[in-house]
């Protein structure tokens, strides 16, 4: 009788390697399809150009090109190329309505949390005050008082010193005089603001409560504008001012996650980088950024 027991070689069925083949090269011409809309991002390109760009012949680029083209991802233009197409802003739009910025921040906000044990913060500008979005709080035994939905001053907090380092000193100056009312001087505290900017995030020293202390750094979205700030809150017998310095790393680089979960890709174009209250600029004339 014949054994029926596996003769221990794996057969494969008719035709998966030619499946397989077909898989790997669909895979391929995806990305180098991808690749293409990423080089034509930088701006309109000529084919020749793109070819060398992309280390492929003419008629390989040209296919590839041709079919982003047929469906609205490229356009082409005689005599000046190929640029981004009208699909890509559809898409863009509809990304842009879909994003939720607590939704997106909200993981960020509960690893800052855990990594630091501290409260943590998201807020906004709204009508010159800086609007709690959302609140993640600490382990630690004490208690910070705020709560989502609470509008605070701009100017003594962490947050929303954060949220206006891209205006110029001229909103700063009308920010701080409409707001502080005693304690430092402005002078003072716009030596602070220069020093913030060139850090690229804020401090709140006690200045909103007594014993509390934060951290606070700007998210952006895709053109680079300001659009929130995130900070990391706690009782000022945990907040030395090495701690501050050391934890910032962390919140910076927590808000930059944020950024890039919106589509910011890292450039700061300074025309377009103007925080929003409620959908409309924040009072300033906007100067070169400082330090960037």
């Amino acid at each position: 009788m014949r054994s029926t027991r596996p003769s221990g070689r794996l057969e494969h069925p008719a035709g998966s390697d030619e499946n397989a083949g077909r898989a790997r090269l669909g895979s391929q011409t995806l990305l180098r399809g991808l690749d293409v809309i990423d080089v034509v991002a930088e701006g309109p390109i000529k084919l020749g150009e793109l070819a060398e760009r992309l280390g492929l012949t003419r008629s390989t680029t040209h296919r590839l090109a041709s079919a982003l083209t047929v469906r609205r991802y490229l356009s082409f233009v005689p005599h000046s190329g190929y640029s981004l197409g009208p699909k890509l802003l559809e898409l863009g739009f509809r990304v842009r309505d879909e994003l939720d910025l607590p939704r997106v921040a909200a993981p960020h906000l509960e690893r800052l949390a855990l990594l630091t044990e501290d409260t943590v913060h998201l807020g906004v500008l709204d009508q010159s005050h800086v609007l709690y979005l959302d609140k993640v709080p600490g382990k630690r035994r004490i208690n910070i008082s705020s709560r989502i939905g609470e509008l605070q001053p701009v100017t003594s907090t962490g947050l929303g010193k954060a949220l206006i380092l891209d205006l110029d000193e001229d909103a700063w100056i009308d920010l701080f005089r409409t707001e502080r009312r005693g304690g430092m001087s402005i002078q003072d505290w716009l030596e602070r603001m220069r020093r913030y900017v060139r850090a690229g995030f804020a401090f709140d020293i006690e200045e909103n409560e007594d014993q509390i202390r934060c951290i606070a750094a700007p998210i952006r979205d895709v053109a680079g504008r300001t659009i929130a700030a995130i900070s990391v809150s706690s009782a000022a017998q945990y907040m030395s001012d090495h701690r501050m310095q050391i934890l910032s790393r962390d919140v910076v680089g927590t808000a930059r996650r944020i950024s890039e979960d919106l589509g910011w890709t890292g450039r700061h174009p300074a025309a377009a980088a103007q925080p929003t209250a409620g959908g409309k600029p924040l009072a300033g004339r906007r100067k070169p950024a400082r330090g960037r």
